[in-house]
């Protein structure tokens, strides 16, 4: 996320309460997570495994829980904390906007564009030319939608992250890290019924040129979908999924978080995906492995029974 306006790096200390180690003199122009920085971004961190990635990310500020050597030219702001002053920041920059109608006023929406019953339009959201949304659609805050664009009716976008932290002492043991990101749903896409696309945690959760998504599918935050994609019913995508150009994933496919599944891959249907995937191949199965070899083991599996009895009657 943006902000409308850099604001003075000693300012955002005095907001959280941190102690400022480093440059002084910075302007923050954003709130990002690590994988999503760039300069001039603020970003947090509270494990001292990923330390070291932070603090050499392209993030200018690192809201920190212990106080470290600060690398040139950047900022270290230390606190116990880091999670929830994060999210502080969220509700300063991006704060919740109560809604008085179904179509805000401060959304734009393109000639030729047809919005149909009961359809939620939200602040700020941006939709192109020659759309046609069906009825019971949901579109959040912040919702960028190109040209030429149908979505079906009871779909859901800009949905928050599911993302929380675990607080072991407490009765309520999970805290929510705040969503500040967007949906972008770019030209000649079209989206089935029922579906639900999470924005990001703080950047965009994006769905590329001409692809299509069947009915009854997620898509979770931060997860990037590339051109000409075909998605089938029942697919649920993890957080910051990359999906390449041209992949088909059919139905009930499950894709987990924070992998790549290349140009053009086919993953059939009901297979699962815990890690990234090359491009120009067909995937089948769980781990999905390359179809022919993976059918070929299960026919192996089958014979399991007929071995076993030859085995005990050497």
């Amino acid at each position: 996320m943006k902000f409308e306006a850099p604001v003075a790096v000693t300012e955002i200390a005095a907001f959280i309460g941190a102690e400022l180690v480093g440059n002084s003199q910075l302007m923050a122009t954003g709130l990002n997570e690590i994988h999503k920085v760039t300069p001039g971004d603020i970003s947090f961190v509270d494990f001292e495994k990923y330390y070291n990635a932070s603090l050499q990310s392209a993030a200018t500020i690192i809201i920190i829980n212990k106080k470290v050597e600060c690398p040139e030219g950047k900022a270290l702001l230390v606190l116990e904390d880091p999670f929830s002053a994060y999210v502080k920041l969220v509700n300063r920059f991006r704060p919740f906007e109560p809604a008085s109608k179904a179509v805000s006023d401060s959304a734009v929406i393109g000639e030729g564009t047809i919005v149909q019953p009961n359809v939620f339009i939200g602040n700020h959201v941006r939709i192109g030319r020659n759309c046609l949304i069906h009825p019971n659609v949901t579109i959040y805050d912040h919702a960028v939608i190109g040209d030429n664009v149908i979505i079906h009716a009871g779909t859901v976008l800009g949905a928050d992250a599911f993302y929380f932290k675990k607080r072991a002492d407490r009765e309520v043991i999970y805290d929510k890290l705040a969503s500040c990101g967007r949906v972008i749903i770019e030209d000649d896409v079209e989206i089935g019924a029922g579906c639900t696309i999470d924005k990001g945690v703080s950047g965009d959760t994006i769905i590329g040129r001409g692809t299509k998504l069947d009915n009854m599918i997620h898509i979770g935050h931060g997860t990037v979908i590339g051109k000409n994609c075909l998605i089938a019913a029942q697919v649920g995508i993890a957080g910051k999924a990359h999906i390449e150009d041209n992949v088909i994933l059919w139905g009930q496919v499950g894709v987990n978080k924070d992998l790549t599944i290349g140009k053009g891959a086919v993953v059939l249907a009901q297979s699962g995906v815990p890690g990234s995937l090359e491009g120009g191949k067909v995937y089948f199965g769980y781990p999905a492995e390359v179809a022919s070899e993976k059918k070929r083991e299960l026919g192996w599996v089958k014979r399991i029974p007929e071995i076993w009895e030859k085995v005990k009657s050497l």
